[in-house]
């Protein structure tokens, strides 16, 4: 092998220290370069998983908020039907109490009409026996007592106006 140009001692040599060199490398280099490989690989990893995680949790969250969301929405529902039903109920009150008053106006009016009516028809009454009196008095041409005229044409117009109301 001289020929070749290969020196046994030397390739020994040289194989030995390439051993060596793999040895010390592999101490010395390529574990740490792999204890350094698996450490960055576990905190990818774990970074992974956090993400994953906080993805999970944003998705809760999301989730979440919809639900209160949608029953925010329902709550609202209900107070605007609630509220339309209360001012529907206070309308109604309100026409009833309206009514009501409207009728009690009414109901005054007529007692109002009524007694003035009979103010006005005693009235009448008071003058026409007042007048009565006055004409017997001037077709007598005497001076009747005012006071029992007065006394009996009152009697005769309950009388007559009794006797109209029983026809």
């Amino acid at each position: 092998m001289e020929g070749l140009g290969f020196s046994i001692p030397t390739l020994i040599t040289q194989v030995i220290s390439f051993i060596i060199l793999l040895v010390l490398l592999r101490v010395f280099a390529y574990k740490p370069i792999m204890r350094m490989m698996d450490e960055r690989s576990r905190r990818i990893k774990e970074s992974m998983e956090q993400a994953e995680a906080v993805k999970q949790q944003s998705a809760k969250a999301e989730e979440e908020l919809k639900k209160q969301i949608e029953q925010a929405s329902r709550e609202g529902q209900e107070r605007i039907a609630r509220a339309v039903k209360a001012g529907e109920e206070v309308k109604q009150k309100a026409q009833e109490d309206a009514k009501k008053e409207a009728e009690n106006l009414i109901t005054r009016a007529r007692a109002e009409i009524r007694q003035e009516r009979d103010e006005a028809i005693d009235d009448v009454r008071k003058e026409f026996a007042d007048l009565t009196v006055l004409a017997a008095g001037k077709v007598i041409e005497k001076s009747l007592d005012k006071e029992e005229h007065r006394e009996l044409i009152e009697k005769v117009l309950k009388e007559s106006s009794s006797g109209k109301k029983e026809r």
